[in-house]
């Protein structure tokens, strides 16, 4: 299951890249070429990249590769470090358990007052489900994380991070 989701996010976000390009590139060529662009090519390629954004920052919890700051953390070993790292980790859950909730309460709202897109007509309760998908994505990936917190070893973290940030010749 681990696995086929992982696929998918990747997947995804590959595809609707390669979407997003194809339609901003259609909308610049109409532009200048043509002297005429249809207005659906610019909401759609904006909505993709909505979903780019909820979606790509439940994968980038996954590879650990949100922006932190460190340095404070930086100077503790052992149970201390662990500590620290299991309340940041349970904070964030938190955190993006309250977006995850009013996300879906405002699509719940945007689904019952029918809103649909200016250009596309698309439902906006469609555009607005990447808020509740993207933080229920990074909810779970967060819960992984504190998993291997816990079973992670804290005794000597300074020297493994200090042979990661070696560079080899």
């Amino acid at each position: 299951m681990k696995k086929y989701f992982n696929r998918f996010e990747e997947g995804f976000l590959i595809a609707t890249l390669v979407l997003m390009v194809l339609l901003i590139f259609g909308q610049v060529v109409g532009r200048y070429v043509f002297q005429s662009a249809p207005s659906w090519t610019e909401e759609f390629a904006r909505y993709i990249h909505i979903f780019q954004v909820w979606i790509g920052a439940g994968y980038a919890v996954k590879l650990r590769e949100h922006i932190k700051v460190t340095a404070f953390v930086d100077l503790f070993n052992g149970a201390t470090r662990k500590i620290m790292d299991i309340a940041s980790t349970l904070i964030w859950f938190l955190l993006i358990v309250l977006v995850a909730v009013f996300g879906t309460q405002l699509v719940i709202a945007t689904l019952q007052y029918g809103q649909v897109s200016p250009a596309t007509q698309i439902p906006m309760w469609v555009v607005y489900l990447a808020v509740p998908l993207g933080s229920i994505s990074m909810a779970v990936r967060l819960i992984q994380q504190l998993v291997d917190i816990i079973r992670k070893d804290y005794s000597n973290i300074k020297e493994e991070e200090k042979e990661k940030d070696e560079v080899p010749l």
